[in-house]
């Protein structure tokens, strides 16, 4: 499987010649769901889902599926019926050849008099990948790569190491950065790596290592 950092909290991943690609939002590159056979989406919120950028997507690959939530999937579903599929917490499913477990169901708290919206986690290929969308979920079952939110209003970074040595993942890369400046990263980069109790490491957009 290859993995390739897009902006913000989107994510390729390629394998056998398909690709799968999660949360491309409206942080991340205009073209990044393009030549999706299939998108995972995990919460409404604009920097994680982008409607008019999914609806390119789903245009330009008729056979491209998107796989979300209930409140994602009631914007979409009626434009392309048959092609985008609710899913929540223990749900399983295949997308573009990738085993794919659902796990979390709310959005980490921003502010007690925010309402928490829903949110879900996409663990991928028996552990290889997990992206937790906007909460410190932890799935309960052994992770390779934890995609790691570094940088959010609703979190701080004691909580992200916390976090990370709760997972226990081989290695933690980088996503939620795009409101981290590059001034600040050797600070994440020190602590996390540091006190996280893992490899840690973070790719520039564009960038692709293999998992």
């Amino acid at each position: 499987m290859r993995l390739t950092k897009m902006s913000h909290a989107c994510v390729r991943l390629e394998k056998d010649g398909r690709t799968l690609v999660i949360d491309p939002g409206g942080f991340s590159e205009q073209d990044a769901a393009l030549g999706a056979d299939a998108v995972l989406v995990t919460h409404e919120h604009p920097d994680h889902f982008d409607e008019g950028r999914l609806r390119a997507a789903l245009e330009a690959t008729p056979g491209a599926e998107i796989w979300t939530l209930r409140s994602v999937a009631e914007q979409l579903s009626a434009a392309f019926p048959g092609r985008v599929r609710t899913v929540g917490h223990g749900d399983t499913f295949t997308a573009a050849g990738f085993d794919v477990e659902v796990h979390g169901e709310l959005h980490a708290v921003i502010h007690p008099d925010i309402p928490r919206i829903t949110n879900i986690g996409f663990l991928v290929d028996d552990g290889a990948v997990f992206h937790p969308g906007d909460a410190l979920t932890v799935p309960g079952r052994p992770v390779d790569t934890l995609l790691l939110p570094v940088m959010a209003p609703w979190n701080k970074i004691s909580e992200v190491i916390d976090y990370v040595r709760e997972v226990k993942p081989r290695r933690a890369i980088d996503i939620h950065d795009a409101l981290l400046t590059d001034l600040a990263r050797p600070i994440y980069d020190r602590q996390i790596g540091a006190l996280g109790g893992t490899g840690h490491g973070r790719l520039t957009p564009g960038d692709a290592t293999d998992l």
